[in-house]
């Protein structure tokens, strides 16, 4: 056929005698003259360019976008774009029909589709280069094209075009467009006045534009990278060479940040306090609303037009597959250029590029409301946490303390509750878009198949309700499961905490049992939890097959005419359509209802009572400014609640605490005024006051930052203080010195450390008033002599600081200026010590007494707090070690291909481990019944394809057709139900292999740590181990088996696909392999940028979370220091930076899913124009078709899944990890009944030439240690830290590696013993009491062997039975987390009681005294000395009249022993080592 412009087929089409505008053809022609025009124009600037430096205002990103107008023009852009490319598939169409070649129909339309895209390329360079003069051209442009198309529409109605007529359609909107565009390059001049006016307006870029640290650009970049995320490319590119971190993705805009945030939701909360109705409450969800409600509504606007779009891929499938069954080709050739819309699209390849486009909108929308809802719920979350944290710190401190607000509730509503409201967020537009959808669909689906089509949906609809029921009770499960889940963290918890304990007194076995009976209710609950979800995913898979089986049924039976082709798969891609929102119903559902309960919690909780100042039942005292206080009196007489009314923090009875008015004359307190009442001295905040709890509190911080606690660094005070507190050989111990990472609540450091840094803290801060509470508990003689003479004496009184002091050191009484003696909640005496001394003789002798007892005190020289060191004493060459694995680290960082191979690398291995955990048969069974499933369900299509196909072909023999019909369906019959009892079957074996999986790894776990060494636990921070049994086990437990499930499906769904379509059409894999290409390099670059991503959502949360814990527990230190709003700034400041990660994380999803769904439309496109080209049946057409479009659904969820599991196979690594370690050898040469039962009966102690160390790797402790302990000896050991003392006392219970020597106890050699047998047989005393949660009874008795008799006598002598029988339920009253309810002596005194319990004759108390108060250790003295009286005791001495008083004293020095013989002998020797320790504390 030959081109012409004007075609050959009609001599008039030249003629231009009745005028040239006449003339149709020279009108077209006239249309091309704006375009080349643009073009002619804008290709040298473009390509040429101006010169970078024609931007006036110089910005950090390319990203500004400066002119007016900006979204509009970009709309009505790629709507011109669109009606172009109808207006050419007219033009072809037409043309096609006509009998010679007319270009003039599609030429025009052709250069227009360039000249729009040239405008917009064009106009983003103006825009980003901030240079409005060359808008000029645009401007002009739109003028001439808006004026050529009028031209052209005029002369269509002059020629009587009807409406109805495609072309007429086209004109009429594309003169529409070109005018809206004129308009808005008129509003750009009228705005920025670039032109026609003297004075152009200068503009200024956002703020957050010219902030470096910014890198979210989404907000800031054009509409077409926003829609199609293109700003990401750069980070997810960049990924690939260096992994992402805080740095790489900066700050948050700040309309996103917690903070912008937070004001917008309290200022629409407050709109709603009515003046004159005090008492109505204001509602959270209309605050809600009004601060966030603009972004939901644009988000669901935008999914329903997802939605409306969404059903352009049914109704096209049915409209090319009805054409192609009908297209005889009988199609005339005619004259005529007009073509109608119904004409229009019934063409084939015209529905094959709708279907495309349909597709590309219906995800880009999609997306679209997915990022706005994603958002929108973040900037919730950062308003809610930072509204949490707020009343946080205003709770008072007995709404902890009475447990009115847990901990637990706490971080549970950070860590959960926001998240789930947020989550409730991102499925809101699913509350109103559902019922469009499935009324759309019940629609199209009865126009297709009339009341067919009804019984399909009928039992959709029958079928929801019980999707609805296993949504509630999933999410009962799920929650039951939290609950054991929480319980088992916390039994594990304690078992960490005490695991020392535990083993010395071998009752791991007793701890392991009840972590495994909680295991198992969890297990339970995690069956019913993985059965529900395996009926949920069932539910999903064969909702639409029962659907598609009863509809088809129906509709061959009750019609006559057949089931077409066409029919089939429009309405089985409209089931798959209505499955969702149904499927989705019970899940927005079940969200909305737990909003609605966490709207309630979070309501509740800010309706908490605040804090309230004043104090209970004082009498009248007084504090001498600039003077020391101290405060003393026994256990629970009341000391630190009387600081705490001090500082605000109790709940006011009666009587208030007044405070000074400034100036330095003594004055009594009074209650707490606001800051502006305050005055003072200019240097110091007068009503700041440095304070150290009784409890020491610190920051997951480095230690510096924890001493100078936010106030300017001044090196010569930080040095001076960190001296006074003994600090200084602490911190040169320390790998990184004093910017050494001390992890939560200070796991990696001994009490004693902990206390101080504590107490260097309240010494560094610039304030007037310095209040500490007991802060020589902790400490040895010499660090509390050393604390108080540098830190209290020299440095607080040289400075004339008030100081209040809590202490039971009595011999530091005489230095006080005024003291304050309780008892019972009362002040007992106040004044001097020489007034107490005149007015209350009896009191003052007392206090003397144990005055003098404590001079007598053995000094213990140290140079490092008690306890274990903050690292242990091989840190040295372990940090060399170290250093070597970082160089060679370094080294291998150097070969970038090979870090690169391992980032991009899929951790198969692990996987594989995974799976076999869950057992081989279990792995075999899910692998054939998913590919049996899938054969299945590809086999039901093919059927209904062949079915179809072949009914349609079939002649008029009704008894042929009938019999035909009874066959095909009772095949599709037997394939559906086949199907349906394969979805369950599958679903079924994925969820029970993980759960398999997760119950043996956490056995495996669980029985591996608790029976590994001491020195695990003490080089292995606590959190890291905890992290396995909570992070780590949920992902096993809840996490993988979904993914695995989802990846499995996804995958096998796009690979039967791929295959149907290839089946169908063999062409189509000629395309495949530039989109598989294409597939294959966006999933490997976004598996990456996913893992860094999610990696950082996670570390990223804990600080976040920890923060939280952390401002709870040190609340009164907080309020005390006056650092609310630096601690609020803080929170502020981790909740964005989580936020921003969680936000490039949801934009990184959206940019995988934009290329995902955009390569799916291109298969779609594929298949169709290649199906349609090659003439394929009509049914595999159909079905060819069907399976693109479950692609386009499917192949995000591909790489999405397959980045998840890469992720979630991490914490199975971190399990096997653990899994290798070595555990301690329980076995003994002798059998456990070859030992007497009741061994040892005397308690004679053989130590000969014993050698201990840690590891094998590591030096000796103990070199060569003879000693003998005669039964019923008291034994004292003393020496210096370091010296062994410890480390023998291990030795006894076979703790640390005993390589040469032995040690016997009754005539056996203990290393002989099965470690149970051994430890089981033995007592001990630690340093820290230990106490688990439970009831008394259990902490006495874990092994319930004892009888109530027995357990009574054990209280009687710690002197604790008056004080149990006091209790609720006397021994079964209840004890808390770490004995938290009893106080620190007690909780000493109840270890004293559990080991009489066990009636074993040695008892070793390992520096037992060292944090306990004068009063309890002469009760736990008296007890040794007379209950114990039968028994062997060795005592780690810490104090020098515990042991003076001994049978036998060993001195120790470097793991050997120098003095061994009676106390007296040792004194008589003026040149020991014992004498001159003696000496050197006299």
């Amino acid at each position: 056929m030959k081109a012409a412009f004007c075609g050959n087929d009609n001599a008039s089409a030249y003629d231009i005698s009745a005028g040239v505008l006449k003339n149709v053809c020279f009108v077209d022609a006239l249309n091309l003259v704006p375009h080349v025009f643009l073009l002619f124009i804008t290709f040298p600037i473009l390509f040429i360019g101006w010169g970078s430096q024609s931007s006036k205002v110089q910005i950090h990103h390319n990203t500004w976008l400066h002119f007016p107008g900006h979204n509009l023009r970009w709309i009505l852009t790629f709507t011109l774009l669109f009606v172009h490319v109808c207006e050419i598939a007219e033009g072809i169409v037409s043309d096609a029909n006509m009998k010679s070649r007319h270009l003039h129909l599609f030429l025009p339309a052709m250069m227009g589709f360039v000249a729009a895209t040239t405008a917009i390329v064009y106009y983003h360079n103006i825009e980003t280069s901030n240079f409005p003069k060359l808008l000029l051209a645009l401007f002009l442009y739109w003028i001439m094209a808006f004026v050529t198309k009028t031209i052209k529409l005029v002369r269509y109605c002059e020629d009587g075009v009807p409406f109805s007529q495609l072309r007429f359609c086209i004109t009429g909107i594309m003169v529409i467009l070109y005018g809206l565009l004129m308009a808005v390059e008129i509003n750009v001049i009228r705005v920025r006045r670039y032109v026609f006016f003297m004075n152009p307006q200068k503009v200024k870029p956002p703020e957050d534009l010219q902030d470096l640290g910014v890198r979210f650009l989404q907000p800031f970049v054009n509409l077409l990278s926003k829609a199609t995320y293109w700003w990401m490319n750069t980070l997810i590119i960049s990924a690939h060479k260096k992994p992402i971190d805080l740095k790489a993705i900066g700050k948050l805009p700040i309309a996103m940040r917690a903070l912008t945030n937070y004001v917008c939701l309290k200022e629409a909360y407050e709109e709603q306090k009515v003046a004159n109705q005090p008492n109505k409450i204001p509602s959270i969800w209309l605050a809600m609303y009004r601060a966030f409600g603009r972004p939901i509504l644009l988000s669901s606007t935008f999914r329903y037009l997802a939605d409306l779009l969404g059903f352009a891929g049914p109704l096209c499938i049915s409209g090319i597959v009805e054409s192609f069954q009908n297209d005889t080709n009988t199609t005339g050739k005619t004259s005529t250029s007009y073509l109608s819309s119904q004409d229009f699209l019934k063409n084939a390849y015209v529905l094959a590029v709708l279907l495309f486009l349909a597709l590309i909108l219906q995800r880009t929308f999609l997306q679209a409301s997915y990022y706005v809802t994603i958002e929108t719920g973040i900037n919730l979350r950062g308003a809610l946490l930072a509204m949490i944290y707020n009343k946080i710190l205003r709770l008072s401190t007995s709404n902890l303390s009475m447990g009115e607000m847990t901990l637990g509730q706490i971080n549970n509503l950070v860590a959960i509750e926001t998240n789930q409201l947020m989550w409730f967020l991102f499925l809101c537009p699913n509350l109103w878009a559902m019922p469009v959808q499935i009324i759309m669909g019940v629609i199209l689906l009865y126009n297709l198949l009339r009341v067919s089509a009804l019984v399909g949906a009928a039992v959709i609809v029958l079928l929801a309700p019980i999707q609805y029921f296993i949504a509630t009770k999933l999410a009962e499960a799920q929650k039951s499961t939290l609950d054991y889940s929480t319980e088992r963290l916390k039994k594990t918890n304690e078992i960490l905490k005490g695991i020392k304990l535990l083993k010395l007194y071998a009752w791991e076995h007793i701890f392991c049992t009840s972590v495994e009976e909680t295991r198992t209710k969890e297990l339970i609950s995690l069956k019913t939890f993985a059965l529900y979800t395996s009926l949920s995913i069932f539910m999903n898979a064969a909702i639409p097959i029962a659907a598609v089986l009863a509809t088809f049924v129906t509709y061959e039976y009750q019609n006559e005419a057949t089931l077409q082709p066409y029919q089939a798969f429009a309405s089985l891609s409209l089931f798959h359509i209505l499955v969702t929102p149904l499927f989705l119903l019970s899940t927005v559902v079940r969200f909305a209802v737990k909003a609605q309960q966490l709207q309630q919690a979070i309501f509740n909780f800010n309706w908490i009572s605040v804090l309230s100042f004043g104090s209970p039942f004082f009498i009248w005292f007084m504090i001498i400014i600039g003077q020391m206080t101290m405060i003393v009196g026994q256990v629970g007489c009341g000391k630190s609640s009387l600081l705490l009314a001090i500082l605000g923090e109790m709940q006011t009875l009666e009587g208030k605490v007044h405070w000074n008015n400034g100036g330095r004359s003594p004055g009594p307190f009074k209650s707490m005024p606001e800051p502006q009442d305050c005055s003072g001295s200019r240097d110091r905040n007068r009503y700041s006051v440095a304070y150290a709890a009784q409890k020491p509190w610190l920051l997951n911080a480095t230690v510096e930052e924890n001493i100078i606690f936010g106030s300017p660094f001044n090196k010569q005070r930080y040095k001076a203080v960190t001296d006074a507190c003994s600090l200084q050989p602490d911190i040169d111990l320390l790998p990184f010195g004093d910017q050494t990472e001390i992890g939560e609540r200070g796991i990696n450091l001994s009490g004693g450390q902990r206390q101080r840094i504590c107490v260097a803290r309240a010494l560094y801060q610039n304030t007037n008033i310095i209040v500490l509470d007991d802060p020589f508990s902790a400490l040895d003689i010499h660090l509390s002599d050393h604390l108080m003479q540098e830190g209290i004496l020299k440095f607080l009184q040289e400075d004339k600081r008030t100081l209040i002091l809590v202490t039971h050191k009595l011999q530091y009484l005489p230095h006080a200026d005024w003291i304050i003696a309780m008892k019972d909640g009362y002040v007992l005496r106040e004044g001097t010590l020489k007034d107490i001394q005149t007015k209350d003789v009896e009191l003052y002798e007392h206090w003397k007494t144990l005055m003098n007892r404590q001079d007598q005190e053995l000094e213990k020289v140290t140079t490092v707090g008690p306890g274990r060191a903050m690292y242990p004493r091989e840190s040295k060459a372990q940090l060399e070690d170290e250093d070597e694995e970082e160089e060679e680290e370094e080294d291998d960082d150097d070969n970038m291909s090979t870090v690169m191979r391992l980032r991009t690398k899929m951790p198969w291995r692990t996987c594989w481990r995974y799976l076999t955990s869950g057992g081989f048969f279990l792995l075999f069974l899910m692998i054939f019944s998913k590919l049996l499933k899938h054969s299945v369900i590809v086999a039901i299509d093919y059927w209904l394809a062949r079915w179809t196909s072949m009914e349609n072909k079939t002649g008029d023999s009704t008894d042929l057709n009938r019999e035909s019909k009874s066959y095909h369906v009772a095949v599709f019959s037997m394939l559906c139900g086949a199907g349906i009892v394969l979805c369950l079957v599958t679903s079924l074996t994925v969820e029970w292999m993980g759960l398999t999986a997760a119950k043996n790894l956490h056995h495996n776990l669980l029985n591996k740590i608790i029976l590994g060494p001491i020195r695990f636990f003490d080089t292995t921070p606590l959190g890291l181990i905890l992290n396995r049994f909570s992070a780590d086990t949920n992902i096993i437990d809840q996490h993988i088996p979904p993914t695995l499930e989802s990846l499995t499906r996804s995958t096998l769904l796009c690979l039967s696909a791929i295959g149907m379509i290839s089946y169908a059409t063999p062409w189509f894999l000629v395309a495949l392999v530039p989109l598989g290409i294409a597939f294959y390099f966006i999933q490997k670059y976004f598996r990456v940028a996913s893992k860094d991503l999610q990696e950082l959502d996670d570390s990223t949360q804990l600080p976040l979370l920890c923060h939280f814990s952390e401002t709870a527990e040190g609340l009164t230190t907080i309020r005390a220091f006056r650092h609310e709003a630096r601690f609020k700034q803080h929170m502020l400041e981790l909740t964005d930076t989580n936020n921003i990660a969680y936000l490039f994380l949801s934009a990184a999803n959206r940019w995988l899913e934009v290329r995902t769904d955009y390569l799916g439309a291109c298969i779609v496109l594929t298949a169709a124009v290649t199906s349609i080209t090659y003439r394929s049946d009509s049914g595999l057409l159909g079905l060819g078709l069907l399976y693109a479009l479950t692609i386009t659904n499917y192949l995000n969820w591909v790489v999405r899944n397959l980045a998840d599991l890469e992720v979630q196979m991490g914490a199975v690594k971190k399990v096997n990890s653990f899994l290798t370690m070595e555990s301690e050898n329980y076995e003994g040469t002798m059998d456990p009944s070859q030992v007497p039962k009741d061994w040892p009966q005397e308690g004679e102690i053989k130590i000969e030439d014993l050698c201990v160390r840690y590891e094998n790797n590591l030096k000796p402790v103990l070199k060569h240690v003879k000693a003998y302990i005669k039964p019923g000896q008291k034994v004292g050991i003393c020496g210096r830290t370091g010296s062994g003392k410890s480390s023998l006392s291990l030795a006894f219970f076979r703790m640390v590696d005993i390589f040469d020597g032995k040690i016997v106890i009754d005539g056996i050699d203990i290393c002989k013993l099965p470690l149970h047998t051994l430890r089981s047989r033995l007592s001990i005393i630690l340093q820290d009491p230990i106490l688990f949660s439970g009831s008394i009874r259990f902490n006495l008795d874990p092994e319930c062997k004892c009888t109530d008799d027995r357990l009574w006598e054990a209280l009687e002598i710690a002197q604790l039975k008056n004080m149990v029988k006091s209790l609720p339920g006397g021994l079964d009253a209840v004890v808390t987390e770490g004995g938290e309810n009893f106080s620190v002596g007690q909780r000493q005194l109840f270890c004293l009681a559990r080991a009489f319990v066990r009636k074993s004759s040695i008892l070793i108390m390992d520096e037992a005294t060292a944090s306990i108060d004068m009063a309890t250790e002469n009760i736990l003295q008296k007890v040794v000395m007379t209950a114990f009286v039968d028994r062997t005791v060795v005592t780690i001495a810490h104090r020098v009249h515990t042991i003076l008083t001994a049978d036998l004293v060993i001195v120790m020095k470097r793991g050997n022993i120098l003095e061994n013989d009676t106390p007296e002998n040792l004194l008589s020797r003026e040149d020991g080592i014992f004498a001159s320790f003696v000496r050197a504390d006299m």
